[in-house]
């Protein structure tokens, strides 16, 4: 199987009947839907088939608290049973340990984001019939729902790893965080746990242990291990209990390294590495006598793949990863042509399948997902090629007024291809648009991946085009692009973000009088520097939570960042503090204040440890002593990096579309 299959973005549309609503749309005086309705909470979460196939779990929202609730329905009876469910604190997350009992956390989804994990996440067991709910893992600060047998509970910093080999047990993989403060984590307690007593194991790994990879059989074959600016990968001899090293690699960005992904049933690695190419591909290891082998096992032409692997009765039945849009390419012939099969009868979505992992096979969970759809979950009964709809993930949102989004390619000044999404709202001419560029965080991240965003769909349903490119230091699309962007913040990088405003407008789709860019964190600093080098390009700018001086990035006393990331990380990638200080000053937006002409409007979170409120108020208080400046300034001081809240994100989109009503006015 040489040879990824490269999606390409659906072009035909959904045509399903949705469900009704349960929350009604909210709408705006001129008939556009609010904030209300795109950033608020999902209403269904997730929904997994059991490994035997008998029951599926389902966390969505109940009608009259909104909090999400685990919920199992009995395929045989058709009959749902409550789980889990509370008025104060929502369902996180599931995973199924067998074919009766699951595992879930929880969290506050209606806490703002720094608040969101203050009485930490816990861990609970609990059978599909509602019985032997047992708490596992401490939430600080708060009280037990149900005792874990007579043991203590595990304590609060410790999370769920996966279950204990081919799902037959009650026990699972944890793992408990030794060391940690802040800033830094590290010393991972890799521990067995009996769901139905509480008892745990402690299982020796070697020290700085950052990843496990488990054999079918359920026993620990590799690790990762990071310490200082060191990532080992190493393998157990399982009949010895000893660790050798299969590599040495540097720990932030080695093209030489390996990252361990799956051994099969006959003990095959599967790892995802460049190994001297552009693209990481996934290629077999033959553990035995360590050597990689000669030819990808999966490999794209355009794409880095980091997949998740499959796994049906012990083997491995196929990989999900991401090109343009995700893909799931299955090996098993039977798992393919049931995808074939789905995907015929839901042509316009992503259509991601949940299978037994044993059992006959009759029913299938499908989330179905596109640009314009957010979530939908269905059973599929093969016997009867039956679709019943399970639930909506946001049931106020209509498909049929989404924009489009593509992904489109243009060449920035140098020549590199710069990849970029580009989503045109529904019905628009595609002429003389309104332009806001999206510029992702990270920024040595993917900006994006087909399918439906809040954010792109609140804009473009105001009449905005949105462009998000996949600037130079974007992962995801090769090493070449990726490494073109280091030590390149507001130089090449912001170059790129330039070049895609120009490509727009020589298409004719843009009106180069009316274009704003906009962004958080990355993307709120890029937004910034933008007014500076191009104020020809862009009439306004919106950041929020947006880095504003580089040197802070390195001297902060309330950023998160560890030492050992400044130290190897960030001057790799960003630059030195000493030999690069001419360059961060003139890169720092707080710094070139008197270049910016544009209105700008800045929000910031006063519990944000990534970018610390320091960074809002140091640009903010330097901007205001130019003559002429314009500057909407806000901060919600519960937030963090990021908004989380019902009521900061209404607050927040409204002020964005008066601020852009008000600059580039799209209608």
């Amino acid at each position: 199987m040489p040879l990824a299959k490269d999606a390409c973005l659906r072009a035909c549309r959904l045509a399903l009947l949705l469900t009704t609503a349960v929350f009604g749309t909210a709408l705006a005086a001129d008939g556009v839907p609010g904030p209300e309705t795109f950033f608020h909470n999902e209403r269904m979460t997730g929904a997994e088939i059991s490994p035997d196939g008998q029951t599926v779990a389902l966390t969505l929202a109940g009608h009259d608290s909104g909090r999400i609730r685990l919920m199992a329905l009995d395929l045989k009876t058709m009959k749902f049973t409550l789980l889990a469910g509370y008025d104060d604190v929502d369902i996180r997350s599931f995973h199924w340990i067998n074919d009766h009992r699951v595992v879930f956390d929880l969290i506050d989804l209606h806490a703002p984001v720094e608040d969101r994990n203050k009485y930490a996440w816990g861990l609970y067991a609990v059978n599909t019939d509602g019985s032997l709910l047992r708490q596992l893992v401490d939430r600080q600060w708060s009280p037990w729902i149900e005792r874990g047998g007579e043991r203590p509970l595990l304590p609060w910093y410790t999370y769920f790893l996966r279950p204990v080999g081919d799902a037959t047990t009650e026990d699972i993989w944890v793992y408990k965080i030794e060391e940690f403060d802040r800033t830094h984590v590290d010393y991972l307690q890799l521990e067995k746990v009996d769901t139905l007593r509480g008892r745990a194991i402690d299982v020796d790994t070697p020290p700085h242990t950052t990843g496990w990879v488990f054999d079918a059989k359920g026993e620990l074959r590799v690790a990762t291990v990071a310490n200082d600016n060191h990532l080992k990968v190493m393998a157990r001899d399982v009949d010895a209990g000893t660790w050798s090293v299969l590599g040495d690699f540097d720990r932030f960005f080695d093209d030489k390294a390996f990252a361990p992904g799956y051994i099969d049933e006959n003990g095959t690695l599967y790892v995802s590495a460049y190994n001297g190419n552009d693209k990481a591909a996934v290629w077999t290891y033959d553990l035995a006598h360590r050597k990689m082998a000669d030819k990808p096992f999966l490999v794209s032409q355009r794409y880095d793949l980091a997949p998740r692997y499959l796994v049906e009765n012990g083997k491995l039945a196929g990989l999900r990863y991401d090109v343009d849009a995700e893909v799931t390419q299955w090996i098993a012939p039977d798992l393919e042509a049931l995808q074939g099969k789905i995907d015929k009868l839901l042509p316009s979505t992503v259509n991601r399948l949940s299978v037994a992992s044993r059992g006959d096979g009759r029913f299938v969970v499908i989330h179905a997902f596109s640009d314009h759809m957010p979530g939908l979950y269905f059973l599929y009964d093969v016997q009867v090629n039956r679709l019943v709809t399970l639930g909506n993930a946001r049931p106020d949102i209509d498909p049929k007024k989404a924009a489009d989004m593509e992904q489109v390619h243009y060449a920035a000044r140098d020549g590199l291809d710069i990849p970029a999404y580009l989503s045109v709202p529904r019905g628009a001419e595609r002429k003389n648009l309104p332009l806001v560029v999206l510029v992702h965080g990270g920024p040595f991240v993917r900006g994006r991946v087909w399918g439906w965003d809040p954010e792109v769909q609140f804009l473009a349903a105001r009449g905005y085009a949105v462009l998000e490119p996949e600037f130079r230091g974007s992962t995801g699309y090769g090493q070449a692009l990726f490494k073109a962007g280091w030590k390149q913040w507001g130089l090449a990088m912001q170059d790129d973000v330039a070049d895609g405003v120009k490509w727009a407008v020589a298409q004719g789709l843009v009106d180069p009088k009316r274009v704003c860019i906009a962004g958080a964190s990355y993307g709120g600093y890029a937004v910034l520097m933008g007014l500076i080098r191009n104020p020809e390009l862009y009439r306004c700018g919106i950041d929020w939570v947006g880095v504003t001086d580089i040197d802070l990035l390195f001297t902060s006393r309330w950023s998160d960042a560890d030492d050992t990331w400044k130290k190897y990380g960030m001057t790799k990638l960003i630059g030195d503090p000493v030999a690069d200080a001419d360059k961060f000053k003139a890169t720092s937006p707080s710094l070139n204040t008197d270049k910016i002409r544009a209105p700008v409007l800045l929000a910031y979170g006063g519990k944000d440890s990534r970018v610390p409120l320091e960074h809002g108020e140091r640009f903010h208080d330097a901007l205001m002593k130019q003559p002429g400046a314009t500057s909407e300034w806000i901060v919600y001081k519960d937030e963090g990096h990021g908004w989380r809240d019902d009521a900061t994100n209404v607050d927040f989109w409204n002020r964005v579309a008066k601020f852009l009503e008000a600059n580039i006015g799209a209608r």
